[in-house]
């Protein structure tokens, strides 16, 4: 009785030691190059940290050193007690984070689950100068986006900011990659049913849509989050700006801020985004996997 029960687990024991294969050295030699490319994308990372744990004098200290000579965790509350309104960037910048984030969501899903499941005149045409757009740069349409917006009287606003921020030519086509890889034995399913393309959109298309969904919104609040450069155009009044003008303003005049202290800055503004991202990574790397499965 005792040796049938060891029975299954030696069994269980020799599949594992099959299954290990020996380390090839073009093995041992890629895990070396990644753990390489992995430390050097950590390296300004670890800088940053460094360098807002650091005196002022230890800043401009050549050669300089990795490690702090005096911890100074307080550098962490200089940003709030200086007279840069730290709080209110920070919230600033959450309001257009997340209502950007919530129209991109809203649209690109309509759009995307329309270039990929409905038939109309032109579609493949339009949806190829909607990539083609994607070769344009931003500073080449922030002319025209801000004599509109000037035109509707919304400079120094947050919806000069918003409203561009809706609609993602990237998101249009992640969206619709996701969607263009479903079953379409669902869809028919569903129109048997009598069900129309905006119920098969509700009900079928956006449940299933959850990871590029999320991947989408994590992507927009990160740009938008770390967006400067419109900022920097359209909102001219301390009340209206955002973190990073404000990590910009932490410098001071012809960079005589302290560095430890806009470092410190620096770390409390990406560290929510890289929660955020370490925890959605997975849903990141699926969503983008199955964008390139169907063209």
């Amino acid at each position: 009785m005792i040796a049938q029960t060891k029975a299954p687990f030696a069994a269980g024991r020799q599949l594992i030691r099959q299954s290990r294969k020996p380390l090839k050295w073009q093995d041992i030699l890629s895990y070396a190059v990644l753990t390489l490319a992995a430390l050097l994308v950590l390296m300004p990372l670890l800088w940053m940290f460094s360098t807002s744990l650091r005196p002022l004098a230890d800043s401009y200290r050549l050669p300089p050193q990795w490690l702090p000579t005096d911890w100074r965790w307080e550098n962490y509350l200089a940003p709030f007690e200086s007279n840069v309104p730290f709080e209110l960037f920070f919230l600033n910048s959450l309001k257009i984070s997340a209502l950007t984030t919530l129209g991109q969501l809203i649209t690109c899903s309509m759009a995307g689950y329309a270039f990929a499941r409905l038939r109309f005149p032109g579609r493949d045409i339009l949806f190829m100068f909607l990539l083609a757009s994607l070769m344009v740069p931003g500073q080449v349409t922030i002319i025209p986006i801000y004599l509109m917006m000037a035109e509707l009287k919304l400079v120094n606003t947050h919806a000069s900011l918003i409203l561009p921020g809706l609609i993602s030519i990237f998101g249009v086509f992640l969206m619709r990659q996701f969607f263009k890889q479903m079953p379409q034995e669902l869809f028919d399913a569903a129109r048997v049913d009598g069900a129309g393309h905006v119920r098969s959109f509700l009900q079928i298309a956006l449940p299933l849509a959850g990871p590029g969904l999320a991947t989408l919104g994590i992507i927009t609040f990160n740009a938008t989050w770390n967006g400067y450069f419109a900022a920097l155009i359209f909102l001219t009044s301390w009340e209206k700006m955002t973190l990073p003008q404000g990590i910009a303003l932490l410098t001071g005049y012809m960079n005589s801020g302290n560095p430890s202290v806009v470092m410190a800055a620096v770390g409390l503004a990406i560290l929510p985004v890289l929660i955020v991202f370490l925890i959605a990574q997975r849903w990141i790397i699926e969503a983008l996997t199955r964008s390139g499965l169907k063209g």
